[in-house]
C-alpha cells in the first residue's frame, strides 16, 4: 500500500510525522515492506498545495493523509475519490471539508483539534500570564481559511477582556519583520501565535524576535515552547496523529471513510517555559503554574 502525507508546513512537520508513522507500525504498516508513504510539504508556501495534492493523486496512492485545514482543502478538491484523512483541522463542518463530525459523507474522515475554541484559550491564558497587558499582539495568515472566523472569535473574547488587540497579518516570511516593527510602534505587550502552517514553519524567528522584543508570547504546539518560547495550549497533537492511524488502517482494510466519524480531542495540555519566563523577568500567577500539565524548568 501507498499513502500520501501531505502538509502545508515544513520541518516543522516533523514530529507529527513520526507520530504517525508510529501508530502506523503498531497496527502492523512497516514502510519499506507493506506500506510506502510518500510526503509532500509546502513548506509554508499555501500556494503550492493544490500542485502537491494533484500529484499525489497522480502518483496512484491508496490513501491521502492531509495535515491542516488548507492541505485538507486541496487534497479535498484534488479528488473525490481516494480516501482522505484529515488531521488538525480546526473546523471541519465549517470549512465545508465534511457534512457532520457523526457521519463526515464522501471519501473524507480524521479529526478535530478544535483550534478555533483553542484560539480564545490562548488570549485567557496569556492575560493570566501578563495581568497587566492591554494590548496584545496576534500573528495569523489570511490565507489560512479558519484564521478569520477564529480572530472574530478572539476579538470578542479581548472586549470581555478590556484589552486591545493588534493583529498582524503575515502570509508570507517576508511579513514577518513589518508585524514585529507593528508591535513596537503600537506598544504591544504580550503576543498571540495562531497555529499555521507557515508560523510553524517560521517558529524559530517568531521565537527569537518575540525574545528580542522581550514579549511574552503563546503558540499552539508544545515543540515552540520547548524551542524558547514561553507557553502553549492545545490539544495533545503526537497523540491525534499517533491514533489516525487506527482510520487509515480501517480505511486500507476496506472501511468507507465517509462511515467513520470525525474524531475529537479529549486531552488539551498547557505547556509553560519557566526558564523563559525568567529570562522575560516575568513571574507567573502560582495559579498558573500549578494547572500547567508541563513546566520546563
Amino acid at each position: 500500500m501507498r499513502i500520501g502525507y501531505l502538509a502545508a508546513g515544513g520541518d516543522a512537520e516533523a514530529p507529527f510525522l513520526e507520530a504517525l508513522r508510529r501508530g502506523l507500525r503498531e497496527a502492523g504498516w512497516i514502510e519499506g515492506s507493506n506500506l510506502a508513504i510518500e510526503v509532500r510539504l509546502a513548506q509554508g508556501d499555501y500556494g503550492r498545495l493544490a500542485d502537491l495534492a494533484r500529484n499525489l493523486v497522480q502518483q496512484r496512492v491508496d490513501l491521502i493523509f492531509a495535515s491542516s485545514t488548507p492541505a485538507a482543502t486541496a487534497a479535498k478538491a484534488a479528488t473525490a475519490e481516494i480516501p482522505l484523512v484529515i488531521g488538525r483541522v480546526a473546523d471541519p463542518v465549517g470549512s465545508g471539508l465534511v457534512d457532520s463530525l457523526a457521519r463526515p459523507g464522501r471519501n473524507v474522515t480524521g479529526w478535530t483539534h478544535q483550534g478555533i475554541e483553542m484560539r480564545v484559550k490562548y488570549l485567557d491564558f496569556i492575560k493570566e500570564a501578563v495581568p497587566q497587558a492591554s494590548r496584545i499582539g496576534v500573528l495569523w495568515n489570511p490565507k489560512n481559511p479558519v484564521h478569520p472566523p477564529a480572530l472574530k472569535s478572539i476579538e470578542a473574547t479581548a472586549r470581555s477582556l478590556k484589552v486591545g488587540l493588534h493583529p498582524a497579518p503575515v502570509s508570507e516570511p517576508a511579513h514577518l519583520a513589518r508585524a514585529f516593527d507593528g508591535f513596537t510602534a503600537d506598544r504591544v505587550q504580550a503576543l498571540v501565535v495562531f497555529q499555521d502552517g507557515l508560523l510553524l514553519t517560521q517558529g524559530p524567528r517568531i521565537i527569537e524576535q518575540a525574545a528580542r522584543q522581550r514579549l511574552p508570547a503563546i503558540y499552539s504546539t508544545e515543540e515552540m515552547v520547548r524551542a524558547g518560547g514561553l507557553m502553549s495550549y492545545g490539544a495533545d497533537l503526537r497523540t491525534m496523529y499517533q491514533q489516525s492511524a487506527a482510520q487509515i488502517d480501517r480505511i486500507l482494510k476496506g472501511a468507507k471513510p465517509a462511515e467513520l466519524p470525525i474524531q475529537q480531542p479529549t486531552k488539551f495540555e498547557l505547556v509553560i517555559n519557566a526558564r523563559t519566563a525568567r529570562t522575560l523577568g516575568l513571574e507567573l500567577p502560582r495559579s498558573l503554574l500549578l494547572r500547567a500539565d508541563e513546566v520546563i524548568e
